[in-house]
């Protein structure tokens, strides 16, 4: 039996409360005990240690003080003569997201930093979970899923059970996330290795279906890192899980060492008797694709600055671009070489990424090495100012990892590409889950891809990197007969991807988008050297009328958009509580939205380009270490 033993049950689902025990053999005097301020994959401070209710602790003498030292650390009054103690913390858990607790009478999920106290000094020891069932009634016939490696569970079966669990330390308790309730479960084979997806909520969807597409998506990918010409490959787990939370409206994953979290909309499954794939369904696609792919590309590949995770505090790297950017960028790429979507579908989703990219001027202010060190405090913490101020480093970083595949493929004459780039990295970086392993310097992608080119790459990193430059995609993609567009957006809700209206250019544009709320037009973001900007208008202020007449956010768009460039508007805007008029004269729209077309008509050898790069499952030569 181990040291280390916690025991967790759904107390309370109606009131969405977790009990968790934590018993410590042969503590140390003055023990401390403490929780995670933030999870691994998701880059933000968010103190879990304030949904603790409850904290109270004994040892084998009785009653035992339990002083809180900061935020999330607690020091108990242990002494030389205990020989045990336990902690029980009540969690409130009403966090629906992949990122923390969740239980109510339908369901319960949670991940191990939100939950399990760490003993401070032992985190590397081997520990025991034992997962409890509710008593509640309504939660009756519920099951276990997870990863955790079982020790004794009822009922048995391939998802999990309740009963014990092991692992062996805190950080790989921490790693595999635990869904309770009443779900479906899909099973498939990638790479020799059992795969299970289980979906809990309210839905009707062709199991068949996503489990065949699935099954291809995880074939490529393991193709990609353990494969060749003739052989998927073997993954690095025993067996993998895709635990997935449908709702109306929710989107989001997060990694882990053999599974993963999603939330996804209902109506994003593939309905029975699905054709082409919906945008949703691609979406959610996108998204198990996006997460599977960190399989390998932060779990096994990790910043050194991740190895290991210090759970207490921020862990700053400058290379989110290439752990997110590229995973971003291998998310669709992987939908149209696993033949799950087709070119024109993925060049489609190309174009919204690229669109995303355009649509902030805050691209030609923040470098995207700055965006990925900035984490913690800007990309999770938006405002009305993030459009104008910041760069997402999953977008950009997407297409800075196409243009540096496209780079190497065109220095190498097609021989090498970032796929030998990613093989290379887990090569040398890789399988370095605990931290024991070598994590990569913050100079390691730019070296291992200059290795690959051969060629030097350092003003390819300069501009797009460290500098702030636009990806030149148009001159990138032409050898591959691609032609890249660029078009102003027509409204709010264009996504970009595929041509647009005629004769949008000739437009006025007020430089706005536009919030939620019917008493008016609300502006959620006013954009830097746009019209409404220059007239003085701000974020959160409300537009209740233009040239005397009442308007509401569509009627002011479309106002704008019946008048040509240099038009004047005279508004009537409430900011906050005063009423105060403004002229605006309006612009011509911006060329934000990006759009690819495939010429059909092509040499033999554009045609075979485009097909090594849309299918290539490219060798990487044996390296020096």
């Amino acid at each position: 039996m181990s040291s280390i033993r916690y025991r967790i049950t759904p107390k309370d689902p109606r009131a969405h409360l977790f009990e968790v025990e934590l018993t410590v053999d042969q503590p140390g005097p003055r023990q401390r005990v403490w929780l995670p301020v933030w999870i691994p994959g998701s880059y933000m401070v968010r103190e879990f240690a304030r949904h603790i209710v409850t904290l109270h602790a004994h040892d084998d003498h009785g009653a035992v003080a339990a002083d809180k030292l900061d935020t999330h650390t607690w020091e108990l009054g242990t002494s030389a003569q205990s020989t045990s103690v336990t902690v029980t913390i009540v969690v409130y858990a009403w966090d629906l997201s992949v990122r923390a607790a969740h239980l109510d009478q339908t369901h319960a999920f949670f991940n191990g930093t939100s939950v399990f106290l760490a003993v401070a000094g032992r985190e590397h020891e081997p520990c025991e979970v034992s997962i409890e069932p509710p008593t509640d009634e309504a939660c009756k016939g519920w099951r276990v899923a997870t990863t955790l490696p079982a020790v004794d569970v009822r009922p048995t079966g391939t998802t999990g059970g309740f009963g014990r669990y092991r692992a062996k330390d805190y950080d790989e308790l921490c790693d595999h996330p635990v869904e309770m309730g009443t779900f479906d479960v899909l099973e498939w084979t990638s790479g020799g290795v059992p795969h299970q997806m289980a979906i809990t909520g309210r839905t009707r969807f062709d199991g068949r279906r996503l489990a065949s597409d699935l099954q291809k998506i995880c074939d490529e990918h393991i193709r990609l890192f353990h494969g060749d010409a003739t052989s998927v490959g073997t993954p690095p787990m025993d067996r993998y899980l895709f635990l997935t939370m449908a709702v109306g409206d929710g989107y989001g994953g997060l990694e882990h060492r053999s599974s993963t979290a999603l939330l996804c909309k209902r109506d994003d499954l593939p309905r029975p008797g699905l054709g082409d794939p919906t945008d949703g369904y691609r979406s959610f696609l996108g998204l198990c694709s996006h997460e599977y792919f960190h399989l390998w590309n932060v779990k096994r590949i990790k910043p050194a600055s991740f190895s290991p995770y210090n759970l207490h505090r921020e862990n700053h790297t400058r290379l989110l671009w290439a752990f997110e950017g590229f995973t971003s960028y291998y998310d669709d790429l992987a939908l149209v070489r696993a033949g799950v979507i087709g070119v024109d579908s993925f060049l489609e989703l190309l174009g919204r990424t690229a669109t995303r990219v355009w649509r902030w001027p805050g691209r030609r202010k923040q470098s995207l090495a700055d965006s990925s060190h900035d984490a913690w405090i800007k990309y999770y913490r938006q405002d009305e100012n993030t459009p104008n101020s910041q760069v997402s480093y999953y977008t950009k970083g997407s297409l800075v990892g196409l243009a540096l595949d496209l780079t190497i493929r065109a220095a190498t004459d097609e021989r090498r590409s970032l796929d030998d780039v990613m093989r290379l990295l887990l090569q040398r970086y890789g399988n370095n889950l605990d931290g024991a392993g070598r994590g990569v310097p913050e100079d390691g992608i730019e070296a291992a891809a200059t290795e690959v080119a051969g060629v030097d790459l350092t003003p390819f990193f300069d501009e797009y990197v460290r500098g702030t430059n636009d990806v030149p995609l148009g001159g990138l993609l032409e050898p591959y007969g691609i032609r890249a567009h660029l078009r102003p957006l027509d409204g709010d809700s264009d996504q970009g991807g595929k041509p647009g209206k005629k004769d949008v250019d000739k437009r006025g544009a007020l430089g706005v988008s536009f919030g939620g709320g019917d008493d008016g037009a609300h502006l959620q973001h006013v954009h830097d050297g746009g019209a409404a900007q220059k007239a003085g208008l701000s974020t959160g202020d409300v537009v209740i009328a233009a040239d005397g007449l009442r308007v509401g956010r569509t009627s002011l768009a479309r106002l704008a958009s019946e008048r040509t460039p240099g038009d004047r508007l005279h508004l009537h805007v409430f900011r906050r509580d005063e009423l105060f008029e403004v002229d605006v004269v309006l612009q011509a729209p911006a060329l934000e939205a990006v759009w690819f077309a495939s010429d059909d008509q092509v040499p033999p050898e554009v045609s075979a380009r485009r097909a090594a790069w849309l299918s290539s499952r490219g060798t990487l030569a044996p390296m020096p270490p």
